[in-house]
């Protein structure tokens, strides 16, 4: 291995040689410290010449790059992290809440239809001790209390078990319901009538919510599957870009509460002016990585 680690002034020195802008070496120490050096990294790749090219990567930047051109980069990933887990976290309590509702009431002398074979696909089911249920059973208080109480159940009510399963494991539940009338009385809550379509669009929430949750970047996302432009109106250009990514949530949202929708709009605005307003030319870098208008987003557009 010829890599070597490297000391902050090391670090400068180095982003220096490659055209970057740096006035306060103090404050640049700061930056390095607080975000690391390898992970700054990853949000000047935009403004180097060579961008979007990985394989004959220069790292040499557009003339006029500064440090904080990435740092603000980073601070709006960062923001975008925030305000997207809150929100999909509603978009996720809203659908295992319809869910329960609607398909416990759909099967009411059966209160563990999430393993029957009648309603579910076999392979969930097969696989629901192993990948699911073992880990709610470990982990959860309610789960363990339930079948202290319950002790000749095999397992709790649809609205106790599925209350605890992961977003991912509620989509999957979703997936696995063998009748179309039963995905369809779900995916109607959320405006949708092609059940396919929901499917696609509870992926993208999935995957950006893992995202949020290891850390990942989200300013270049690229989902790779083409997502549907409609009910959530977007362009054909948004399809593989974060822009769709965030069309779709905002469109899901917005079913749920126009309130809720307006809060995020909101949210995304106040970032979309922070980021302008110390980073003027990260106009054209958001444009370019995830077909986001940020001076239309900080103006209140839409999306």
């Amino acid at each position: 291995m010829e890599k070597k680690a490297t000391t902050l002034d090391e670090q400068i020195q180095l982003m220096r040689s490659r055209g970057i802008q740096i006035e306060d070496e103090g404050k640049a120490k700061e930056y390095l410290m607080d975000i690391g050096y390898y992970r700054l990294g990853f949000y000047m790749f935009p403004y180097e010449k060579s961008y979007p090219n990985l394989s004959r990567r220069t790292h040499e930047v557009a003339e006029g790059t500064r440090i904080e051109d990435a740092v603000r980069l980073y601070y709006f990933d960062y923001d975008l992290h925030t305000i997207l887990s809150k929100y999909l976290r509603r978009i996720e309590v809203a659908l295992r809440t319809k869910m329960i509702y609607e398909i416990s009431n759909r099967y009411p002398e059966n209160p563990v239809w999430f393993v029957d074979p009648e309603v579910i696909e076999d392979q969930f089911i097969r696989t629901f001790d192993k990948k699911i249920y073992t880990t709610l059973k470990r982990g959860s208080d309610a789960i363990k209390h339930h079948h202290k109480t319950h002790p000749r159940d095999t397992y709790p009510p649809a609205w106790k078990v599925i209350e605890f399963m992961t977003f991912g494991s509620v989509e999957c539940l979703y997936n696995s319901l063998i009748k179309g009338s039963d995905k369809s009385v779900i995916s109607r809550h959320f405006g949708i009538k092609n059940t396919l379509t929901f499917s696609a669009y509870l992926m993208v929430c999935r995957h950006l919510r893992n995202i949020c949750a290891h850390g990942g970047r989200l300013f270049d996302y690229h989902p790779h599957y083409q997502i549907a432009t409609k009910p959530a109106s977007l362009m054909n250009s948004d399809q593989y870009y974060l822009s769709g990514c965030l069309k779709v949530v905002s469109y899901l949202l917005g079913e749920i509460s126009h309130n809720r929708k307006k809060e995020m709009m909101d949210e995304l605005g106040t970032a979309a002016r922070c980021l302008l307003e110390h980073s003027p030319r990260a106009q054209e870098t958001l444009l370019n990585t995830s077909h986001i208008n940020l001076k239309d987003l900080a103006s209140g557009a839409s999306l």
